[in-house]
């Protein structure tokens, strides 16, 4: 048992010291309505950690804008990068989508798919510190942690 805790203690040491130490990092946040971004920036664009695609389920617009700006993104940037946040899902009776549709625009580009109400204020705090978790697991932040590991984790076993 004590050899344990002091694997344990090796182990968790160098990230305990990590997170003593406030961290001061930048996130630009670049909205778009759709896809492809204008070519005139390309330049002066910073890296691209993180895309999340907003889909209204009570709007089919919605819908089929995110599917046709999907056919413009490289189908690598796809492996951990990209999630698919659903809103209004909470009023059934107003659904314009289906949620089988969402789920395999989710499965087929292997992408997490979340769920957030946007009425509701703690909803929606509690959602934007989750992206927030991801865009830091996304752009490196958390050792040892990739985008891939944590794609699968967050991935649905109830396909496979």
């Amino acid at each position: 048992m004590k050899y344990w805790d002091q694997l344990s203690e090796a182990y968790n040491r160098p990230l305990k010291g990590s997170l003593d130490k406030p961290l001061e990092k930048i996130i630009f946040i670049h909205l778009a309505t759709s896809l492809p971004l204008p070519a005139e920036r390309d330049h002066i664009r910073p890296r691209i950690d993180l895309i999340v695609f907003m889909i209204n389920i009570q709007s089919k617009y919605s819908f089929k804008n995110v599917e046709a700006s999907l056919s413009h993104m490289d189908a690598k940037f796809f492996l951990g990068k990209v999630c698919f946040l659903i809103t209004g899902a909470g009023r059934v009776n107003h659904c314009s989508v289906e949620m089988n549709a969402v789920r395999k625009l989710g499965n087929l580009h292997c992408s997490p798919v979340i769920f957030c109400e946007l009425d509701s204020e703690g909803i929606r705090l509690a959602t934007a510190q989750r992206l927030l978790r991801i865009l830091q697991i996304c752009a490196g932040h958390v050792p040892g942690v990739s985008a891939l590991f944590f794609s699968s984790l967050m991935k649905s076993s109830i396909d496979e």
